[in-house]
């Protein structure tokens, strides 16, 4: 409903109502590129989806966003879970495994290094903050041969530990973290706890980890999606087949059904794997969004 507000003097102004705003030419065009986006990122979604009810013979002479003759999507499931008596399984294992302990060992190690960061004095805590900032800018994947040599030589690689230790470290997750604890956490409450007798692990573990859930959720998303698509690092650490994440283990499919020949045709087999590897990851975004989104936002307009 239309008000209107009435001024001494001057000519009523009406009020327009709620959901009636006129969009502007940036207001469309941030529309329109949001739907660009959605597109972008739900098609190959959409593609995978539909791929895997094809057969091989289907996956190369049907429309790709369209559904071919036949369902054959649980005769791929059966494949992908038989296949190698099983091995699909043992990587999906192997993957919640890594990707799980390496998230909430992140997750721990950066909310304590934020929180130290944030809300302690000590010499050259700017200057580790700024080492901190620095080493986000350097790619995992050139840090990859020094890590595989530094493993190498305390005969760690082919071991759990040659995917687990380098991923327990999250730089992005630090800065996220200092940056949520600097405004999050009030220092008058951590003055009171020190008041009542309260030791510093103990203000932290009873106050300054209830305040930060929602940034440490953030942090645990991005490093668990982070170790779950790890690629590079499984690829030089690992030799056993059976240590593989699921991600190494799809692409030694691949590469055997490119060249093969025509000997194993595995292509409707590698998509379905892939539907089923981000299963998961979708899980868990479903259950975890609202704080995700929450630690998003407060970290976007705190600094």
């Amino acid at each position: 409903m239309t008000e209107a507000i009435v001024r001494p003097g001057r000519k009523p102004l009406k009020r327009r109502p709620l959901g009636t705003h006129r969009p502007t030419r940036g207001g469309t065009l941030l529309t329109v590129f949001v739907w660009i986006c959605v597109v972008y990122f739900v098609v190959p979604l959409v593609w995978l989806v539909i791929a895997s009810t094809k057969d091989n013979t289907g996956l190369f002479t049907t429309f790709g966003l369209w559904f071919g003759q036949g369902f054959h999507l649980f005769d791929n499931l059966a494949d992908v879970f038989s296949k190698d008596g099983g091995v699909f399984s043992q990587w999906m294992v192997n993957t919640v495994l890594y990707a799980v302990t390496s998230a909430v060992g992140a997750t721990v190690l950066a909310t304590a290094c934020g929180f130290a960061l944030a809300k302690y004095r000590f010499r050259g805590s700017s200057v580790v903050f700024w080492l901190v900032i620095g080493s986000i800018m350097v790619p995992m994947t050139a840090l990859a041969i020094p890590t595989y040599l530094l493993f190498s030589s305390m005969n760690l690689t082919d071991t759990p530990w040659a995917i687990i230790l380098p991923s327990l470290v999250s730089p992005f997750g630090v800065y996220l973290m200092r940056v949520y604890a600097a405004d999050s956490v009030d220092d008058s409450l951590l003055e009171a706890a020190r008041i009542d007798g309260s030791g510093e692990l103990r203000t932290f573990a009873t106050i300054g980890v209830r305040l930060l859930v929602p940034g440490m959720v953030t942090v645990l998303l991005f490093q668990l999606v982070a170790t779950w698509n790890n690629y590079f690092l499984p690829l030089i650490m690992l030799n056993t087949p059976s240590l593989y994440p699921v991600t190494v283990g799809l692409a030694g499919w691949q590469a055997a059904a490119s060249s093969g020949g025509g000997a194993q045709v595995l292509f409707s087999t590698v998509l379905t794997g892939s539907l089923v590897s981000i299963v998961p990851l979708i899980v868990a975004f479903l259950f975890l969004q609202r704080y995700w989104q929450s630690g998003l936002a407060a970290g976007s307009v705190k600094g």
